[in-house]
């Protein structure tokens, strides 16, 4: 019988030292042990887990929106770090433990390239991607006001797509990033986000508004949320490691927990354009690839130098693509048309074949 991660070795084939203890967690140790004990059902628990604490996000990001916080602003500075945390968290795991650098720019990459293609080209076919007033309902009398600053709000964002994936490319060039390249990463992002605090604290002064009373409510429970995040990714991805044959493997670390963490960005990808919030997709799904790129690659880098993939050329082509993609049919027609919705799901393809044919 497979031992748990606790009870692992030091040290695996990918090179991850011994795993962290969860023994000076009294508060959540017994829960842990339990789920462990589990033998065969554990990863499905720690999946579970994911899920879970994912689920209790989206429901308190529900509830920010009906509160009124602006679809823009919860998808540009809350909302990334709900659906982005697993990639934030596997970063750490794997730095503070000596992981693979590689593993790291694919799970980037993975978890970018899917969100600007599949998780904004299926909600597209299904549902439309239409920014414009006129796709509301009748009933409500469309604010021209409010949707032009939601594009604008957008169209910048897409830009930051388009400059940080290519200070990464640019930096990546002699094949690696080291402590300073992550020094010069986490410094974009980090005033990337100072950018986007002052600016909707004007908007709020412009306005006369003020947060609700329940926002510290709300960012506990997303606290928690990300917590156990942080415990089911630190377990899957020690027992991941355990493992050197067949597809789910520690050889496709990256792949897999890409998809994995991509999970909570589709359920609100899908949650949304269901409600009829295509700024709330389009903001989440283009924000969220700020967490990977630059940030996780950065502290990654600052931990130790990292190595890219041999699809990495082929990522950064079709994420910056996809950015250019986004960036015109909003700036021009305010929508994203039916038929880009299969481009892009194709591009994916692409990338999938690209990536897992090396």
């Amino acid at each position: 019988m497979r031992h748990t991660p606790a009870q692992a070795s030091c040290r695996s084939k990918t090179g991850l030292a011994r795993p962290l203890s969860f023994a000076r967690l009294r508060p959540l140790n017994s829960f842990v042990t339990w789920m462990q004990s589990t033998g065969a059902l554990a990863p499905w628990c720690f999946l579970g887990l994911f899920i879970a604490a994912s689920f209790l996000m989206i429901w308190r990001l529900e509830a920010m929106t009906e509160s009124g916080v602006e679809g823009t602003v919860l998808g540009t500075l809350v909302m990334p770090y709900c659906s982005g945390m697993g990639n934030l968290i596997f970063a750490f795991v794997l730095g503070a433990k000596g992981g693979p650098g590689a593993e790291v720019v694919t799970n980037s990459l993975v978890n970018n390239v899917t969100n600007m293609t599949l998780l904004i080209g299926l909600p597209t076919i299904f549902w439309g991607m239409n920014l414009l007033p006129g796709a509301k309902a009748k009933k409500q009398k469309p604010n021209h006001k409010e949707n032009q600053i939601n594009r604008l709000s957008l169209l910048l964002t897409l830009t930051a797509v388009l400059f940080f994936t290519g200070a990464v490319w640019a930096l990546a060039r002699k094949g690696r990033l080291d402590a300073g390249d992550g020094l010069v990463l986490v410094g974009l992002f980090l005033f990337w986000q100072c950018f986007h605090v002052f600016d909707v604290l004007k908007s709020n002064v412009r306005k006369n508004k003020s947060f609700s009373w329940m926002l510290p409510f709300d960012l506990a429970v997303l606290a928690i949320g990300a917590y156990a995040i942080y415990l089911s990714t630190d377990w899957l991805v020690d027992w991941l490691s355990g493992i050197h044959s067949g597809f789910i493997s520690a050889q496709h670390l990256g792949w897999l927990s890409g998809w994995l963490m991509v999970l909570p960005n589709g359920l609100l990808a899908f949650y949304y354009a269901w409600r009829g919030k295509p700024e709330v997709v389009y903001t989440s799904q283009v924000s969220d690839g700020h967490i990977s790129i630059p940030l996780c690659l950065g502290i990654y880098a600052l931990y130790r130098p990292m190595q890219v993939p041999p699809f990495f050329q082929t990522g950064i082509i079709i994420l910056m693509g996809a950015a250019m993609v986004h960036f015109l049919f909003v700036a021009i027609f305010g929508r994203l048309p039916r038929f880009m919705g299969w481009v892009l799901t194709a591009a994916y393809v692409v990338f999938l074949a690209k990536g897992l044919g090396n």
